[in-house]
């Protein structure tokens, strides 16, 4: 053959050649899986109402493998195409989220498997949510490395505050929540220390022991606690509501320890939460009784559980030693050789003299009692109201308390508890 036939036969083949090699490599390989047979479905939890609960996720945060079928998010569906699938569900990251990959292996051909996989959360930026919003999830659906399907998933969250009291699922069925009150009782907050430091600096205790030294001091250590939030200053406000209504789903807002202790406002389940964070730090065993439309708080005063101290925390919102303390030093500034009464403006005195013997208020009225003595006398008359003010609905409905099957009463054993919720 001649050599220029053959130069000439190379100079066309070989361009042909690579063009077809070119155009085989771009085009799309044929699916080996048809998207109807494997019907891959993603399904938020229909009783949720397409609502994401921050408040759920971070209080069972540590028991992923173990929570309830209640709680659980999505629900990912998919029939195997083929024996031994190796089946991998890729969701994308959002702004509450990372990217999650869950991967298993389907064994058997036209068997239809569900998985529940475990979101991999942003928890910072669910501990801050303080507003709802919207995020919206997309989930990819891939079987032997070959993306089989998408779907995207539109959500609206709540905030973190918002704690869920009660969920009626689709079938009906009642499920109460209302042991997520133990997730906002946070014994590991970093305001702690300052409290303590600020409970043996105000003299009633001298130091801090638990159970150590039996009962008469558990009652003491509790009466510290009343004391320095007395002393602090927190007020009662009723912030319950939440932003948007519910079909199946109860909830209440419910303040952090941290905002209760900054802005220095409560309504009774905020003050129950706060009042418990400082016993369970300082060794004490609290619970919350739940009835309803209220909740109060009481404390074992020994290890062993056999006694119970109640307290109802709203008591100590009848007074403010803060506006008390301003009232008497205004008035001494103004008037330095004030004596008796005439230490604090008349108002002030009527209001508070209702809450003394009739010997303390002799010796404030001669003036041998000072105002940090007064705010001492005043403290232990509330302290000693507010254990004896739900006595009678605690005797009453202690029965009631113990039912398991009645939702109307709980007790909530915060260290029982711990168990299964951790502090948001």
């Amino acid at each position: 053959m001649h050599p220029n036939f053959l130069r000439m036969t190379k100079r066309i083949i070989f361009p042909i050649l690579l063009i077809l090699s070119f155009l085989t490599a771009c085009a799309p390989a044929k699916k080996r899986y048809n998207p109807a047979e494997v019907a891959f479905e993603a399904v938020y939890n229909p009783s949720f109402e397409n609502q994401i609960y921050p408040s759920l996720i971070l209080g069972i945060s540590h028991r992923i493998s173990s929570i309830p079928d209640s709680t659980m998010i999505f629900s990912i569906s998919a029939t195997s195409p083929d024996y031994d699938a190796v089946l991998r569900i890729v969701i994308d990251s959002t702004y509450l989220s990372y990217e999650t990959i869950t991967q298993v292996v389907l064994p058997d051909a036209g068997v239809r498997y569900t998985i529940r996989p475990s979101i991999k959360w942003r928890y910072d930026r669910l501990y801050n949510l303080r507003r709802s919003g919207n995020v919206d999830f997309t989930v990819h659906c891939l079987i032997n490395d070959e993306e089989v399907d998408t779907k995207n998933i539109h959500l609206s969250y709540r905030s973190a505050n918002e704690c869920l009291l009660s969920l009626r699922d689709t079938s009906g069925a009642l499920h109460d929540f209302r042991w997520m009150f133990a997730a906002y009782v946070n014994e590991d907050s970093p305001y702690m220390d300052e409290i303590l430091t600020g409970m043996i600096d105000q003299g009633v205790l001298t130091r801090i022991v638990g159970y150590q030294n039996g009962s008469a001091e558990v009652i003491q250590q509790a009466e510290a606690i009343w004391y320095y939030v007395l002393e602090h200053g927190i007020s009662y406000s009723s912030i319950s509501t939440t932003s948007t209504p519910a079909k199946n789903a109860n909830l209440q807002h419910i303040r952090f320890f941290e905002d209760v202790y900054k802005l220095r406002q409560a309504n009774c389940i905020d003050a129950c939460v706060f009042f418990a964070s400082v016993m369970r730090k300082i060794g004490l065993k609290p619970v919350i009784f739940v009835i309803p439309g209220h909740a109060y708080l009481g404390y074992y005063t020994d290890k062993n559980r056999k006694n119970i101290k109640l307290l109802e925390t709203t008591v100590s919102q009848w007074v403010n030693f803060p506006l008390l303390t301003r009232a008497y030093e205004t008035t001494m500034l103004a008037n330095p050789e004030a004596t008796g009464v005439d230490r604090l403006p008349a108002d002030v005195w009527k209001r508070y003299r209702g809450y003394l013997t009739a010997s303390e208020r002799a010796r404030w009225t001669d003036g041998t009692m000072t105002i940090e003595e007064l705010k001492r006398c005043v403290s232990h008359y509330l302290f000693v109201r507010a254990t004896d003010y739900n006595l009678k609905n605690y005797k009453d409905n202690k029965n009631n308390f113990y039912d398991n099957d009645n939702l109307s009463y709980q007790v909530l054993d915060i260290e029982q508890l711990r168990s299964f919720v951790q502090p948001i």
